[in-house]
């Protein structure tokens, strides 16, 4: 919000010595970090302590001339502290307050701390990252932190734009919990609608498009007998034994060497246009052989269901594969 250009001023508790940010190591001198500057860039900070009647006073003054009141506190603490729509509404009927919490500011969770940790092992995004044969991994970055903070800033938005068209503010209630629910998506919709299970694929893989996977590769322009066959019309014709100048011709290009050069990588063979039919199998295996003799080695599949036949057509013979190590070392 400060980014856009909103005025934000940050309340900080003297009695804990501010915000725990200002500590994070390893880069932090004083009552000041790296960490604690990165989430806070242009915002101006108030110590004040608002279980004071002086401090409250301050805290009401600003409410009056604010728009937003924004906390990130367990579900149970707005409420407790006074900082709700109802506790502030006679001091200024437009604020909006929004409280980003672990589970909300209802339910049986309401009292719990929320943890990235947390949220990702709790939702499942544990168990959809990492190898398969690996445990259960959480993402490089805090993404549900740093997602719920994106749901909060939308929130906010919307809500003083609603309070300055009808007069009135309200309540947002973001959770870290609702926001991870929500990232599920697509995989989250499989299940529920087609009994998919997500799970941990090799190399990060998507699970049913490509190429869409962390890879091993090499750069292969030197090569003059790969580049003569992803550029050269007549000769990708002849290694694939089609005549030149036909509507064959529109299925061939750089995708007919994936599947043999990703097979002398040791990598999974892709399935990357697409077949929509998600139930009529034998037809898909039917229009992928063909797709296949006409040098085509790659197929789009939008469902779960398509993905055990599209592999098993395309996966790469044994002289597939001795052919794609020899376009490789020469």
């Amino acid at each position: 919000m400060a980014d856009l250009g909103a005025e934000v001023i940050k309340i900080e508790d003297p009695a804990a010595g501010g915000d725990v940010g200002r500590y994070v190591p390893p880069y932090a001198e004083g009552e000041d970090s790296l960490f604690f500057e990165v989430f806070n860039r242009n915002k101006r900070s108030l110590s004040l302590d608002l279980s004071t009647a002086a401090g409250r006073a301050v805290f009401d003054e600003l409410v009056c001339v604010s728009d937003v009141v924004y906390s990130n506190l367990r579900g149970d603490v707005p409420a407790k502290i006074g900082i709700t729509y109802d506790d502030l509404k006679h001091l200024n009927p437009r604020i909006v307050c929004c409280s980003l919490s672990g589970f909300g500011m209802t339910g049986p969770r309401i009292a719990e701390p929320g943890y990235d940790y947390v949220l990702q092992g709790l939702l499942g995004w544990m168990d959809a990252t990492g190898e398969p044969d690996g445990p259960p991994t959480k993402s490089g970055l805090s993404l549900v932190d740093y997602s719920a903070g994106f749901v909060a800033a939308i929130a906010v938005l919307a809500g003083v734009h609603a309070a300055r068209r009808d007069g009135v503010g309200m309540d947002c209630d973001v959770s870290l919990f609702d926001t991870a629910l929500a990232l599920l998506n697509y995989p989250a919709a499989w299940h529920l609608n087609a009994g998919y299970t997500p799970h941990r694929t090799r190399r990060s893989s998507h699970p049913s498009l490509v190429a869409a996977a962390v890879l091993a590769a090499r750069d292969i322009a030197g090569a003059p007998r790969v580049r003569r066959l992803q550029v050269g019309e007549a000769d990708l014709c002849a290694e694939l034994g089609v005549e030149p100048g036909t509507d064959e011709r529109e299925l061939l290009g750089v995708r007919s060497q994936i599947v043999p050069t990703s097979a002398a990588a040791g990598i999974e063979p892709p399935v990357a246009p697409a077949s929509t039919n998600f139930t009529d199998l034998a037809a898909l295996q039917a229009s992928t052989e063909a797709l296949r003799r006409l040098g085509y080695r790659g197929r789009a599949c939008i469902h779960p269901a398509q993905l055990a036949v599209v592999h098993g057509v395309f996966t790469p013979s044994a002289e597939e594969v001795a052919r794609a190590r020899a376009l490789l070392a020469g």
